[in-house]
């Protein structure tokens, strides 16, 4: 007990106030005035930033009755598997990066596994090509669960209300219903024929939402889930043993035999969450607390800061040509080290300190030249010395004790696999498609992978997932995350660098158009008409490919940002239907 109420410093005390405008020189007239901002949300000491605002505020509500950030944290996610099914994560994994009021910070991993019966070729044909269906789509595409063993790790290390406490309101909204929105009703209603064809009949989400279907579910109406709501009790009365070993267990492990999965009892009953050190990494007076592998947010996160960090960004202007090309040539090299370094650690020997040291960096870039494009064809991964060889959902909150958690969570692509199990009310992920299926082949979201992240039995894919913590001069600075597969760490490296660099707000920062570089494909994707055509012809004129037409949405990203004065501003992204509860 002593150990949770030590999280609950009083929260005045955490923050030095810090200021976000330039000190005026002596001589007024030549220094430029301060931009406006235009601020979003602002609470005076609890701000929870979901993708849902029936999330947001159940964990807000959680912080309320005088629960902790790690309460709240658990409330949000499971409120998510309710309200927000296309990411929602009871039948997938994630990342949790937190910082404590005492500045401790730390990381838990809850990342699928393969089953024990996954073989490096499960995904080939006879002449060894990658059958990409098989990974993406269906029982075979499903890894080994994790957000239950996480949930309940994170809440035996630092939760302080009771399990069952921290549950009934999500419980209750199950049985209750949430109201479907306009952006989730055109969701379903897009995938309703395929949940169809891979479960082989009708399911909570397909009904009502066909075009053949004489009653159709509108925006604004209830769905309810009391099947989610039945598992959800029974974990909430027997513990994480009941996901893993219990009747949800064995309905789980039938199901999906049933459908010609390969997940057994073994493999749930053999699941356990992993406590990792964050990557610690530092860009000017910031220090960036990331998630480290089988995450690849936090290493390339911190490649990419330490290879823009020489560069005046401020001087070339956001969003213009010169800081387009910086970010876009380090976020190029990056991807290419993802792609051959990073894997899971417990598989693989990673070079994390030579990848994010700044004489790596300064190698990397000594190739950029602003006259022109380096050719993604012309970047390898880097020479490091004695070393051989889309959906997901995310939320920031900041608690009134001062503690800090960036949590991102995922079923990999929308809705997974689409396979629903309907007698417990969630859809099952797909990740194992985030393995390299064959080297060289790419997965879903265009990234190459190479022997580092290879099937094999019980091991974790790597994930683009970066929860990021952020301090200024030693104080809670930011705590941000986003999904959106391999543009992850390029939307949440510029949110960073929008009010770093450039004094944006959070959610100036969050609205703030986006580009994508991610080594291959060799195109730079930039969303639609949010840049104009004279920056685009330049950059053409340089040796960019541009892709802007039918380009996707580069993140939703959500973050809390600390202000001078120490109240909270949240970012909820204008791009989905996100909500920042604060008070």
């Amino acid at each position: 007990m002593q150990q949770k109420n030590a999280l609950k410093p009083p929260f005045c005390s955490q923050f030095l106030v810090l200021s976000l405008f330039l000190i005026l020189a002596a001589c007024k007239t030549e220094t430029p005035e301060p931009r406006s901002i235009e601020r979003g949300k602002i609470a005076d000491s609890i701000m929870v930033v979901s993708a849902r605002e029936e999330a947001s505020r159940i964990g807000a509500e959680i912080l309320q009755k005088g629960g902790n950030a790690f309460d709240a944290l658990i409330a949000v996610d499971m409120a998510l598997n309710v309200a927000y099914p296309f990411a929602g994560s009871l039948g997938g994994g994630g990342f949790m990066v937190y910082r404590k009021a005492d500045g401790e910070v730390g990381s838990i991993d809850y990342r699928e596994k393969a089953p024990m019966a996954a073989t490096h070729d499960m995904y080939l044909d006879n002449e060894g090509n990658a059958i990409d269906s098989l990974s993406r789509q269906g029982p075979l595409a499903v890894g080994v669960p994790g957000s239950i063993a996480g949930m309940f790790a994170i809440h035996e290390k630092l939760g302080s209300m009771p399990m069952a406490e921290i549950l009934q309101p999500v419980i209750e909204l199950a049985e209750k219903g949430y109201q479907i929105t306009d952006n989730q009703l055109a969701r379903f209603q897009n995938y309703a024929s395929v949940f169809d064809q891979v479960n082989g009949k009708e399911t909570l989400y397909s009904i009502g939402f066909r075009e053949s279907d004489s009653i159709k579910i509108k925006a604004g109406d209830l769905i309810k889930n009391p099947q989610l709501a039945s598992t959800l009790k029974r974990i909430a009365a027997n513990g994480k043993q009941e996901f893993y070993e219990g009747e949800t267990a064995q309905k789980l492990v039938d199901f999906i035999q049933k459908h010609g999965g390969i997940i057994s009892l073994d493999d749930l009953k053999n699941y356990e969450a992993v406590w990792r050190e964050p990557i610690i990494s530092n860009y000017k007076n910031l220090r960036v607390i990331g998630m480290p592998p089988p995450s690849s947010g936090g290493v390339c996160l911190a490649e990419i800061l330490k290879m823009i960090e020489p560069y005046d960004l401020k001087s070339f202007g956001h969003n213009s040509a010169k800081s387009i090309q910086v970010i876009t040539e380090a976020e190029r090299r990056a991807y290419a080290d993802r792609s051959f370094f990073l894997g899971d650690p417990d598989f693989n020997e990673i070079p994390i300190d030579s990848l994010t040291s700044e004489a790596y960096a300064a190698r990397r870039m000594q190739s950029f030249d602003f006259d022109k494009a380096t050719p993604s064809a012309e970047v390898k991964h880097g020479a490091i010395s004695g070393y051989e060889s889309m959906e997901t959902t995310h939320f920031s909150l900041i608690d009134q004790y001062g503690n800090a958690v960036a949590l991102t969570t995922t079923l990999n692509g929308a809705y997974g696999s689409k396979l629903y199990a309907d007698e417990l009310g969630f859809f099952l992920n797909n990740e194992m498609d985030d393995f390299s299926v064959k080297p060289g082949v790419p997965n879903m979201f265009g990234l190459i992978g190479a022997e580092a992240n290879k099937i094999e039995p019980q091991k974790r894919m790597l994930s683009s997932m970066t929860p990021t913590i952020v301090e200024k001069e030693g104080q809670l600075w930011m705590t941000v995350g986003t999904p959106g597969g391999s543009t992850i760490i390029t939307s949440v490296l510029q949110t960073i660098l929008n009010v770093a660099v450039f004094d944006y707000g959070m959610q100036e920062a969050v609205d703030a158009p986006r580009f994508h570089h991610q080594w291959l494909p060799d195109v730079v994707t930039f969303e639609p008409d949010a840049f104009g055509k004279d920056l685009l012809d330049t950059l053409s004129n340089k040796g960019y490919e541009i892709r802007q037409e039918n380009s996707v949405i580069l993140g939703k990203v959500d973050g809390v940002l600390v202000l001078p004065d120490g109240k909270l501003e949240g970012g909820a992204d204008r791009r989905g239907d996100d909500t920042a509860v604060g008070f």
